[in-house]
């Protein structure tokens, strides 16, 4: 038997639509990453981009567990001196909702050069409207796992 291998011309690209209304934060980002990463595919090469393009919408409604919503932080660096900027979960998704998912997915994907071509397929949109309906995205569902207590 042989193995297969796909070329990178040979990719058949689809587009998914995602609506994060309700939906947690952490199921919804390894969602859009393996799909990015094309690794729901049969066809799926690890060193080859196979992935597809997804629409995230309602970013402003995610979920999050616990109390992430008042504890999270999001943490980046100036490169100046005492240049650390710190953001909490609240005023990150009432100012730039996108960001809270952009971030979660980008830090899902291969931190090689592979893995900027895939987060370029990612778009994001805080409300439920986005200008990709000309490429017909197939709507996904993501079931919420409730526990049993």
């Amino acid at each position: 038997m042989k193995t297969f291998r796909i070329r990178a011309e040979d990719v058949q690209r689809r587009w998914f639509h995602i609506d994060a209304d309700g939906k947690t934060l952490g199921k919804l980002a390894v969602k859009a990453a393996n799909i990015l990463m094309g690794k729901e595919k049969p066809t799926f090469t690890p060193g080859v981009d196979t992935g597809d393009f997804v629409v995230v919408t309602n970013a402003a409604k995610v979920h999050v567990t616990g109390k992430k919503r008042e504890n999270k932080v999001y943490r980046h660096h100036t490169l100046y001196l005492g240049g650390l900027v710190e953001q909490p979960f609240k005023e990150v998704i009432a100012t730039h909702p996108e960001r809270v998912i952009e971030s979660a997915i980008r830090r899902m994907l291969p931190k090689t050069t592979l893995g900027k071509h895939l987060y370029k397929r990612l778009k994001v949109y805080g409300t439920p409207d986005h200008p990709h309906t000309a490429q017909n995205p197939e709507k996904i569902e993501i079931t919420r796992i409730v526990a049993k207590a």
